[in-house]
C-alpha cells in the first residue's frame, strides 16, 4: 500500500478549545518540531503535564482521518492521560482503566463529526493496529495489543 508523502493531522481539543492543523510528517521524515507542537495540544488538560504520544497512533489517526476527507476536524476527546487525571477520573465512577493505555500516550478517545461512531469504530478494526472501542460519545483507538469492544 503506497503511503501518503505528507502526513498531516486537522484536530480540536474539545476540553482546551484549541485546534492545530499541522503537517508532522513529509518525504520519509517525522518532523520533531511539529511533533512537539502534537505532544502539546494532546497533553493532560487537567494537569498541563505533556508527554510524547506513540507515532504509529498519529499515523493511524491520520489514516482515518484521509478516509473521510482531510477537511474534516477531529474532535480529540481524550490524548495523553496523567496518573491524576485517570485517578481523579475513576473517583467519578467513569469506567476507566487503572492502567489506561492513555497513561502511556499510546491512546486516543475521538470522534470525528458527521461521521457515525459505528462507521469510525469499523474503519478504526479495518486497520487491525491495536484497540478499538466503541462508545455513545467517541471511539477509542490504541496501538496495544488488538482486542476490540
Amino acid at each position: 500500500k503506497k503511503t501518503a508523502p505528507e502526513k498531516t493531522l486537522n484536530m480540536y481539543n474539545t476540553h482546551t478549545g484549541e485546534s492545530i492543523n499541522i503537517k508532522y510528517h513529509g518525504f520519509g521524515v517525522y518532523d520533531s518540531d511539529a511533533l512537539d507542537r502534537i505532544n502539546h495540544f494532546l497533553r493532560c488538560h487537567y494537569t498541563n503535564e505533556v508527554r510524547a504520544i506513540d507515532v504509529r497512533l498519529l499515523d493511524l489517526l491520520c489514516d482515518i482521518q484521509s478516509i473521510f476527507g482531510n477537511g474534516k476536524q477531529i474532535k480529540i476527546i481524550s490524548g495523553y492521560r496523567s496518573l491524576e487525571y485517570n485517578e481523579y477520573l475513576r473517583s467519578l465512577g467513569r469506567r476507566v482503566s487503572k492502567n489506561s493505555l492513555h497513561l502511556q500516550g499510546v491512546a486516543i478517545d475521538f470522534e470525528i463529526p458527521g461521521v457515525g461512531n459505528y462507521e469510525l469504530f469499523r474503519i478504526a478494526k479495518s486497520f487491525g493496529a491495536g484497540g478499538v472501542g466503541h462508545y455513545p460519545e467517541f471511539v477509542h483507538i490504541d496501538t496495544g495489543r488488538i482486542r476490540y469492544w
